[in-house]
C-alpha cells in the first residue's frame, strides 16, 4: 500500500513533528514480497581505505582452512573476520539514496516509495591482525631442499608449494608471505619455493667465507662474478648467488656487482651451527669456541643471537642453550604460557625478543608484559612471571 503525502503529514502530526524541521523528502519503506534474512548475502563494515581500494578495482581475499577462523586480505594488510551482532535492524535498500545524493526535483515534498530486499541483525567486522606465518614455514620444511645431488630430489612425492599454493594455504597478505620468505632465506627453485636445509646452507655459507679469505677480500666487497666462477663447478651458481644474498648486502660499482657480507648475519648462523646439536653449552666455552668458528675480522656478540638463544645466568657455571622464537606457538596466550614453562621468572630484555613479533599496530612490549604478566622486584631487578598457574 503506497502511502499519501497527506497521510504522512497527518502521521507527523500525530507524532507532535514540526515538518519544518524535517527534510522535504520522505521515504516510505516496505518490504518486497518474500523479503527476509537470507544467506545470499552478507554486511561487511570496511574502514575508508579498504572501501577506497574496492572502489579502486582492487580485489581482497577471504582465506582459511575448515579448521581456521577466517580472515580477509588485501594486498599488503591481514584482517580478522568476525560476526557482529546489532540491536539495530538493518534493511536492504538496493539504490536508496541518502539526501545529499537526491535531486532538488526528488526533495520538494515529494513521497519516495521504497522496496526493502532483505534485513540482517548482524554484520561482519573486520579487525587488523598479525598474519598467521607460523604455518609457512611448517609447509616448507616438510622438504628443505639438500642440494641437487640429494636423493630426496628425485622423490615425486616429497611436498612443493608455488606461490599460487602459499597464497592459498597462508592466512595473510601476499606482501606479508612473500616478505615472510625472505625472512627464512627461502628461493624459488623450479618454480617452487624451498628452505634449504640448513647444513647445505652452512656449506653454501662456509665456500663463499673461505674463498674471500683466500683472495684476501674485504667482506664489505666481494664480487659475484668471480664468486660464481671459482664454486660454480662446486655448487650451482643460483645457490652461490642465494647465500650472498642472505647473508649480505647486493650493490653495483662501476657496473660490476658486489656483495657486503653482514657480519652479524654469519655470527649468527655459524652460533645456531654450534648449538643446534648441544642441549645446553658452558658459556665462556662458547663464546671461546664462537669466536674462533666466526671468519677472522668478525667480531661475535650475545645480542646477535636475540630470539635465537637464551642464556641463563643463574647455573652455575651460566649456560647458554638454543630458543628460537620460530619454534614458539602463534598464539599470544600459548606464547606467553611455553615461556613461563620453560622460565618462572624473565627480565624484559630477556623476554623481549620473544614476543617482540607479538606487537600489533601501535602496542608495545610493555603493554603485552602487563596484560599477560605480572611483575615483582628480585635483587633489585624487575621480573615478570605469569598471571595464571602453569601446569
Amino acid at each position: 500500500m503506497r502511502r499519501t503525502r497527506d497521510q504522512v503529514d497527518a502521521t507527523l502530526q500525530i507524532a507532535k513533528l514540526n515538518p519544518a524541521e524535517l527534510l522535504p523528502a520522505a521515504h516510505c519503506l516496505g518490504f518486497r514480497p518474500g523479503a527476509a534474512a537470507t544467506g545470499d548475502f552478507y554486511l561487511l563494515e570496511l574502514e575508508p581505505a579498504l572501501c577506497e581500494q574496492l572502489e579502486a578495482g582492487r580485489s581482497m581475499v577471504i582465506r582459511g582452512d575448515k579448521d581456521e577462523q577466517a580472515v580477509l586480505c588485501s594486498k599488503d594488510k591481514t584482517y580478522d573476520l568476525k560476526v557482529a551482532d546489532t540491536s539495530n535492524m538493518l534493511l536492504l535498500i538496493p539504490g536508496c539514496k541518502t539526501p545529499d545524493q537526491l535531486r532538488m526535483e526528488e526533495t520538494s515534498g515529494n513521497i519516495i516509495h521504497t522496496e526493502i530486499f532483505g534485513f540482517s541483525n548482524n554484520y561482519w567486522e573486520l579487525r587488523r591482525c598479525r598474519p598467521k606465518l607460523k604455518k609457512l614455514k611448517r609447509l616448507l620444511m616438510e622438504n628443505t631442499y639438500e642440494g641437487p645431488d640429494s636423493q630426496k630430489e628425485n622423490n615425486s612425492k616429497c611436498s612443493k608449494y608455488t606461490t599460487e599454493d602459499l597464497l592459498d594455504q597462508i592466512q595473510a597478505s601476499e606482501e606479508e608471505i612473500m616478505a615472510q620468505l625472505q625472512v627464512l632465506n627461502a628461493c624459488e627453485i623450479g618454480g617452487y619455493w624451498r628452505i634449504l636445509e640448513f647444513d647445505y646452507e652452512m656449506k653454501l655459507l662456509n665456500h663463499v667465507t673461505q674463498l674471500v679469505d683466500s683472495e684476501s677480500w674485504s667482506f664489505t666487497k666481494v664480487p659475484l662474478n668471480i664468486c660464481l666462477q671459482e664454486l660454480g663447478p662446486l655448487e650451482p651458481e643460483a645457490m652461490i648467488e642465494h647465500c650472498l644474498n642472505c647473508y649480505g648486502r647486493k650493490y653495483v660499482e662501476d657496473d660490476e656487482i658486489y656483495f657486503e657480507l653482514r657480519a652479524d648475519k654469519v655470527c649468527r648462523a655459524t652460533a645456531q651451527m654450534l648449538l643446534q646439536h648441544a642441549v645446553k653449552f658452558n658459556l665462556a666455552e662458547f663464546q671461546e669456541v664462537w669466536q674462533q668458528s666466526v671468519p677472522e675480522g668478525m667480531v661475535t656478540r650475545l645480542d646477535q643471537l636475540q630470539g635465537l638463544a637464551l642464556v641463563d645466568r643463574h647455573s652455575r657455571p651460566e649456560i647458554i642453550f638454543l630458543l628460537k622464537v620460530d619454534d614458539l606457538p602463534e598464539d599470544t596466550q600459548e606464547r606467553f604460557n611455553s615461556l613461563f614453562t620453560l622460565r618462572e621468572k624473565w627480565t624484559e630484555d630477556d623476554i623481549a625478543p620473544y614476543i617482540q613479533d607479538l606487537c600489533g599496530e601501535k602496542q608495545t612490549i610493555g603493554a603485552l608484559l602487563t596484560k599477560y604478566s605480572r611483575s615483582s622486584m628480585q635483587n633489585g631487578v624487575k621480573v615478570y612471571n605469569s598471571r595464571r598457574p602453569i601446569s
